[in-house]
């Protein structure tokens, strides 16, 4: 990992006459399905607008195109070295729908255990080595949680850095129990698991997440017990648990509460302010036979579309995605079901590409006509639905915290840190819930058909959808939290998700535009990155920015 210093040479002293415009290239910013580079205008040292490229396609719809239905199970758990079995989920729930099978409850279990260890491993994973690092950024050296943030979350030198960096192994050693390996793991088949644990397996499991809390979660991220955190329902209720206990104010949470608004992390990064999720982890009584119709009473981490003020129950025959600014042949907006595999056009370099008109390889999904935000925020803010059913998640923390502070990077990020606490619960219940006795896996009746399988990977809402026709596949889709995040404008020009979340961000130095990359590793971007700033005026390379 490349660490972030400051560009060298002269200060950089910002513009302050009024209709000054800069366009910075940003080449390319993380991206979970191939490079992402960013260009945003910048006026008197704010983003004023912005648009995404996806630098690389990767075209695995025609890849899967004419092949057996399981290739899918192979294949595109491979989209993603970080969120394979994600995928997997995915890939074998579709399955199940498309084939009618049957599924024992244990199945279910040991899917949402490997579900839920993979997305929990990510979040240590991802805030120190990810995201933190930006806060012992020299430019925020005047601030004064400074010298805390950088004795922290120093990348390699932090006191937090380390601890957060190996604990985050510990839950893929629960996942690797049940699947044989992480990542690329083929466990979840058709009709259940081809796993059967024994109860040294079990044991074992508990025994390693017992460690990651008493290691991390509750010493380092929470300052306290599980049990007292996750009593807290509203904003003001969160800010009396910081003050309640030294120890709480000095945890990782209680600091980056206080250092981000500090930084005004809380000001910029909104987005579109409208949230979508899939849902995942089906109950294991309620899903045995799986159709489309049946999988939103039986989540247990709820679905729905959030338009900022109402919720909306979930339907993914509300999903279109738009082509008109992708390099793809031009085609309606279309349901993935009724997608043909795409037709390529020539691409360009961000440099060279007129963002009027194709210019990425991402197509931008709509929710009911909508841009809509995924990831552990909507998540969250489906939690707060007062509508949930009994057995599904009912947290209506981060709706309040939506009603008193809004969308931003510090509003997204709190949200991803609170899953930590709430998945340690989940996958502890279910581990002793798994019945050794009982079956894993029911030989399923391969069969033409259409499937839908989804789930919520550690960034969002992930979704696939297969066509078997003749015992081939005749169409795959695969939809990435990517993909809805750092989505282009679609047919009426409307922007993606990342695109209105970088507008209105301050760029205090375009040779070294931390705050960008803080936006883009809010929605956590995940490939390496590098800033190319270029003044617009007179095509000046001002710097070269590593953000990996």
């Amino acid at each position: 990992m490349r660490v972030n210093t400051p560009i060298g040479g002269a200060p950089y002293t910002p513009t302050s006459d009024a209709g000054t415009t800069q366009t910075l290239n940003i080449s390319p910013v993380g991206r979970v399905e191939g490079d992402l580079d960013v260009r945003v205008e910048i006026d008197q040292g704010v983003v004023t607008r912005a648009w995404t490229q996806a630098a690389l396609w990767r075209g695995y719809e025609i890849i899967l195109r004419g092949k057996d239905p399981q290739s899918g199970l192979v294949v595109t758990p491979r989209i993603c070295g970080i969120c394979g079995g994600s995928h997997l989920y995915c890939a074998s729930s579709a399955l199940d729908v498309a084939w009618k099978t049957t599924l024992p409850p244990n199945a279910l279990l040991l899917r949402a255990i490997g579900q839920a260890c993979e997305t929990i491993q990510s979040i240590p994973r991802w805030f120190y080595a990810i995201y933190a690092t930006d806060m012992a950024h020299s430019k925020y050296a005047h601030l004064p949680s400074y010298k805390e943030a950088v004795r922290r979350w120093a990348p390699f030198t932090g006191a937090h850095f380390e601890r957060g960096i190996s604990q985050s192994a510990k839950p893929v050693e629960v996942y690797a129990l049940f699947g044989g390996q992480w990542p690329h793991s083929s466990y979840m088949v058709p009709g259940g698991v081809m796993c059967a644990p024994t109860l040294s397996d079990i044991t074992r499991a508990h025994g390693i997440m017992s460690e990651f809390k008493h290691n991390w979660l509750e010493p380092i991220l929470l300052g306290c017990k599980l049990e007292r955190y996750l009593q807290i329902t509203s904003w003001a209720e969160l800010l009396e648990w910081v003050d309640e206990d030294p120890a709480h104010a000095a945890s990782d949470l209680g600091f980056y509460i206080k250092a981000a608004q500090e930084y005004g992390l809380d000001t910029f990064g909104q987005g579109p302010g409208k949230f979508l999720a899939y849902g995942t982890y089906l109950h294991k009584d309620l899903w045995n036979t799986p159709t489309i119709a049946s999988r939103n009473n039986a989540l247990i981490s709820p679905s729905g579309f959030w338009d900022g003020r109402d919720f909306h129950r979930f339907d993914h025959l509300n999903i279109q995605e738009h082509v008109a600014h992708a390099w793809y042949k031009d085609a309606p907006p279309l349901h993935p079901w009724k997608e043909n595999a795409p037709v390529p056009v020539p691409s360009t370099t961000l440099h060279d590409t007129d963002v009027a008109g194709k210019y990425t390889w991402a197509k931008a999904p709509r929710y009911m006509g909508h841009a809509a935000e995924v990831g552990p925020l909507a998540r969250l803010i489906m939690a707060g639905n007062p509508a949930n059913l009994a057995h599904q998640v009912r947290d209506p923390l981060f709706l309040d915290v939506m009603r008193v502070k809004g969308p931003s990077v510090m509003t997204r990020v709190l949200a991803r840190l609170h899953e930590a606490a709430r998945l340690w619960v989940q996958i502890n219940d279910w581990l002793g819930q798994v019945d050794l006795d009982k079956e894993f896996y029911i030989q399923p009746v391969e069969r033409d058909g259409i499937g839908f399988g989804a789930t919520e990977a550690a960034r969002g809402a992930l979704a696939h959808w297969v066509e078997i026709e003749d015992g081939k596949i005749k169409n795959y889709q695969v939809m990435a939290p990517t993909t809805w995040n750092l989505g282009p404008r679609d047919d009426e020009n409307r922007p993606g998700p990342m695109e209105t979340a970088f507008v209105g961000t301050p760029v205090q130095d375009p040779r070294d535009p931390v705050e960008v990359a803080i936006v883009a590793r809010s929605f956590d971007s995940c490939i390496v990155c590098t800033v190319h700033a270029h003044d617009a005026t007179t095509g000046e390379k001002l710097a070269e920015y590593k953000i990996n």
